[in-house]
């Protein structure tokens, strides 16, 4: 049984790179005594992805035992039922009726529609830099307020409280790593404010936004039940930042540490969208992806695995396989990464993709545009890591606007 190492969420790639040494999946232990049965290699996490034996559905027999065996102290157990009703936590036939249900809400062309008001918000939060005036925390300025602010205005959800969605958002993201009383205590409290806010989208006349779309979506019929229009809510407004967070700020911090490549974005921002494909394989935003079991006895890469146990893809290890990628540690933006996994792979695959990658995309573009002479206001090695088995990213990102002249 491998336990996880102090230095673990600092940098994860050294123990992955140890353990991959030792075989594709290994049985691990987090700190609060979660176990599972933990992939690191290319070829077994797609296998894994797409594996009709190993399922996430939370509700069904082997899932519920799963999660009684090997939650530990976690508060896997403890996550409000209520939100066990979305696209994440389904299987086959639910997910194609769910998927189906929730597509349309994000085509191209409205994906594309939401450009202008993203340029929009990007201009508006850098401007509150410049007023700033010294060092900020160019996550909370920037990069944590971006993307949610897009997610609130095309679900229909308050601005104003978009920062009670952030303090739920890292307990309800990843309970995996969150005691049974914080989880228990955000999940409530997601439910009572969607339970809500869809009772006040009833009473009004229906607006354009993404909620009342679901709340009136219907195939032959079929319409999504109020627990489903809560866990496609909450899964939506989390999912739709949580990734979009981490993917600017960790972009930004590798670009800080590499002045010249930062430097060159501005004098050619057609490379910006190739770095952010480099990026999403290199140091993406997700560490492992969602939480499966298995349903019955499988067998993957030499190693058995009994039925009702937890399986965790490791996406970020996946992603520097060096049988998959060549010289995986380096950073490299010419050499093509379409086919990393940071979006999941299979029925799975992120609904809300397209939409990550125009906002990291323009974040970027603005944010260089705007300084570029911008730099770390700390050293590489003060920085924190969030202690997130799901997520990869940063704390804070302390940066300096100050040496620069602001250019719009």
């Amino acid at each position: 049984m491998n336990v996880l190492p102090e230095d673990f969420f600092r940098d994860p790639h050294v123990f992955y790179e140890q353990v991959r040494a030792e075989g594709p999946i290994h049985r691990i232990q987090l700190r609060n005594g979660l176990r599972a049965w933990l992939v690191v290699d290319y070829d077994i996490a797609r296998e894994v992805l797409r594996h009709p034996d190993i399922r996430k559905d939370p509700n069904s027999v082997e899932g519920r035992q799963a999660r009684v065996n090997d939650a530990g102290g976690s508060g896997l157990t403890s996550s409000n039922e209520r939100l066990r009703h979305h696209l994440l936590t389904s299987d086959q036939p639910m997910h194609t009726r769910l998927r189906k249900l929730v597509t349309p809400a994000f085509s191209p062309a409205r994906m594309t529609a939401l450009i202008p008001r993203i340029e929009q918000i990007a201009d508006e939060l850098l401007d509150d830099v410049d007023r700033a005036g010294g060092p900020v925390d160019l996550l909370a300025a920037y990069a944590f307020p971006l993307p949610l602010t897009v997610i609130c205005e095309l679900l229909g959800v308050p601005i104003a409280d978009r920062e009670q969605f952030r303090e739920w958002s890292s307990t309800v993201v990843d309970a995996s790593m969150s005691t049974p009383e914080q989880q228990k205590a955000a999940g409530d409290a997601v439910v009572e404010y969607f339970d809500e806010l869809i009772e006040r989208k009833r009473r009004e006349e229906p607006g354009e936004d993404l909620l009342s779309y679901l709340l009136s979506v219907s195939d032959d019929g079929d319409q999504l039940s109020v627990d489903e229009l809560i866990s496609m809510a909450q899964l939506i407004l989390i999912a739709g930042h949580e990734t979009t967070v981490n993917l600017i700020g960790n972009t930004v911090l590798a670009l800080l540490t590499d002045p010249q490549r930062y430097r060159a974005l501005r004098e050619d921002p057609d490379a910006v969208a190739p770095l952010i494909e480099e990026m999403l394989r290199f140091n993406g935003p997700v560490n492992t992806a969602t939480l499966r079991h298995t349903a019955k006895e499988v067998t993957l890469g030499g190693v058995r695995i009994p039925a009702s146990e937890l399986v965790l893809v490791s996406v970020a290890a996946a992603n520097r396989d060096p049988r998959h990628f060549d010289d995986p540690d380096s950073f490299d933006p010419a050499r093509g990464a379409g086919s990393h996994l940071a979006f999941g792979y299979g029925i799975h695959f992120c609904l809300g993709a397209a939409l990550a990658r125009w906002e990291a995309k323009i974040a970027i573009t603005k944010l260089v545009s705007r300084y570029p002479e911008l730099s770390l206001a700390v050293d590489n090695a003060d920085l924190g890591w969030r202690e997130s088995i799901l997520i990869r990213g940063l704390l804070d990102l302390p940066v300096d606007p100050a040496g620069a002249v602001a250019m719009r």
